[in-house]
């Protein structure tokens, strides 16, 4: 394979990775988002428990939600820790590029 052909397939795989990183950060939004309305229903809850007394229901759901922002939480680490990896990918390429005969050297 020639150094040019490496080139292209590098700018490829670095594109690829680049769309799936902002494909990460959009599911990252909607996750935090998503965490937001668990953490506004947790407060809605025990308000609601403080003003009628924490009847068995009230706790229930209280605890669902509770139990559901938590899997919003990880599900949120999960998508973080990806996109630190591809980020980590498309840095690696980013040096191949920058070594490659044709790269230019930011010194």
């Amino acid at each position: 394979m020639s150094d040019q052909a490496s080139s292209v397939d590098l700018l490829e795989r670095r594109l690829t990775l680049v769309g799936e990183v902002s494909a990460f950060n959009a599911q990252a939004l909607r996750l935090v988002q998503m965490l937001a309305g668990a953490e506004m229903e947790m407060l809605r809850l025990e308000l609601e428990a403080a003003k009628t007394g924490a009847r068995t229901e009230l706790v229930q759901d209280l605890h669902e939600a509770e139990e559901h922002a938590a899997a919003i939480q990880v599900r949120l680490g999960e998508c973080n820790d990806r996109i630190a990896e591809v980020e980590q990918e498309v840095t690696e390429i980013d040096r191949l590029l920058a070594m490659a005969p044709d790269g230019r050297k930011n010194t």
